[in-house]
């Protein structure tokens, strides 16, 4: 259950042939992500198991399984800012329940990331969506 905003980077992927040209995608789309303010960027907040710095910070609507969660989110590295850009369109506005049953890494093979980042950057991925998931879970 993909955001329309997903699906279009789907397509925008399938257009684009080489790969370098959708790193470069993935790039601005991180660009175009406000950055989080430097109280943000605290301990709570950090994503832990990424080789570069991260933060996802919850920003949730409503009480329990049906409240809405969104998040903002920043890294250090702009690939990476990129990649919270694409989880951002993943799970935005879903309620907690919608987003437990995303199967992110299917939704993510489609764009054929999984074959395409090295192990580090794929593991830190894997941390920003466990801890997406953490957010869900503590709401359901």
């Amino acid at each position: 259950m993909a955001s329309a905003r997903f699906e279009e980077i789907v397509d925008d992927f399938e257009f684009l042939d080489e790969w370098e040209d959708r790193y470069r995608y993935v790039i601005d789309l991180g660009k175009k992500m406000p950055p989080l303010a430097d109280n943000q960027k605290v301990e709570t907040t950090k994503v832990h198991g990424c080789a570069s710095q991260v933060w996802i910070v919850p920003e949730i609507e409503g009480d329990g399984p049906s409240a809405r969660i969104g998040f903002a989110g920043d890294s250090d590295a702009m690939i990476v800012k990129g990649l919270i850009a694409v989880l951002h369109t993943l799970f935005d506005g879903l309620t907690a329940q919608e987003a437990l049953a995303v199967d992110a890494q299917a939704e993510l093979s489609r764009l054929g990331l999984d074959q395409h980042l090295s192990s580090q950057r794929s593991n830190g991925l894997r941390a920003m969506i466990e801890r997406i998931r953490q957010i869900a879970e503590a709401l359901v």
